[in-house]
């Protein structure tokens, strides 16, 4: 079967707006490691909206989704959702709902971006393989990935390679 080539970009332009609400969003509503309990909320609502098969409770507040089915290679995509103790000091929106906790190091963003992919890949399944999207809490300092593995992480969900990223 071959597949009709997609235009990336041109997916991504269109819901630039949306990610951007996603991101301000998130912002608004930054948690310290293991208390991501509204972050993870949206998260696993957003996922499940699309009809992604969701798992949410590990490590406490982490949340997975998968897309694709289990033949085939299976890729691991994570970004971590927590935030820092850190007063925000500006009066610039969007802006911390939460007195001294805010997304100083861009997790608000990761988090979108991670989104940003499951709905593509909701829209673009993979023809063979599955996606597993992987939010982890207490990135910063907080061992969420050490929890997230204990939970036994892989065990449930295979994969033959993780990518991440930081964007600061």
């Amino acid at each position: 079967m071959t597949r009709e080539p997609i235009d990336v970009s041109a997916y991504f332009a269109q819901r630039h707006t949306q990610m951007v609400e996603w991101r301000r969003h998130l912002h608004r509503i930054p948690e310290l490691a293991f208390t991501e309990h509204k972050t993870a909320r949206f998260v696993a609502d957003r996922l499940t909206s699309w009809g992604m098969e969701v798992h949410t409770g590990l490590a406490g507040t982490g949340v997975v989704g998968i897309v694709g089915s289990g033949d085939g290679p299976s890729i691991g995509l994570r970004a971590d959702m927590d935030a820092l103790a850190i007063e925000e000091s500006t009066d610039a929106e969007p802006r911390s709902e939460h007195p001294g906790v805010m997304h100083a190091c861009g997790h608000d963003a990761h988090t979108t971006m991670l989104l940003g992919a499951a709905r593509y890949f909701t829209d673009h399944p993979p023809s063979r393989g599955r996606v597993v999207l992987i939010f982890q809490p207490a990135e910063e300092g907080g061992g969420g990935a050490a929890a997230l593995i204990r939970d036994g992480l892989f065990e449930r969900f295979p994969v033959d390679a993780v990518f991440g990223l930081h964007n600061v």
